[in-house]
């Protein structure tokens, strides 16, 4: 199984963004999807995560301004960021798991490469 990110890029505040996370081989179950987010100097965070029958949750600092959401017909989940600000700024990681919803890193089973989100002020 491999994760591809993508979408990155540099914005400004109050901009919106929109990442893409393609799931490739075979998963054998329904899996979980998620984005987490590392800062420069700072731990890795969870942002979103979204389960097979798309049921979402966030973390408290992106509430209201980011959406997740999935097509399992394509094996793709999606990260809708708006109202940028520049303490998004950071690496975005998808991230899938075979929990109900990958909430931890530990309910990781497959990580896909960073895709880098700027934010200017």
């Amino acid at each position: 199984v491999q994760l591809q990110a993508s979408g990155g890029g540099l914005v400004q505040a109050g901009d919106s963004l929109r990442l893409s996370c393609a799931a490739s081989g075979r998963f054998f179950s329904p899996y979980a999807m998620a984005w987490f987010r590392q800062a420069p100097g700072k731990e890795r965070e969870f942002v979103a995560t979204i389960s097979w029958t798309s049921s979402q949750v966030y973390g408290d600092s992106v509430k209201g301004r980011f959406t997740i959401s999935r097509d399992n017909a394509k094996n793709t989940g999606y990260l809708q960021m708006n109202s940028l600000k520049p303490e998004d700024t950071a690496v975005y990681y998808c991230a899938a798991g075979h929990t109900i919803q990958v909430l931890t890193t530990r309910d990781v089973a497959y990580w896909g490469q960073g895709t880098l989100v700027t934010v200017s002020s």
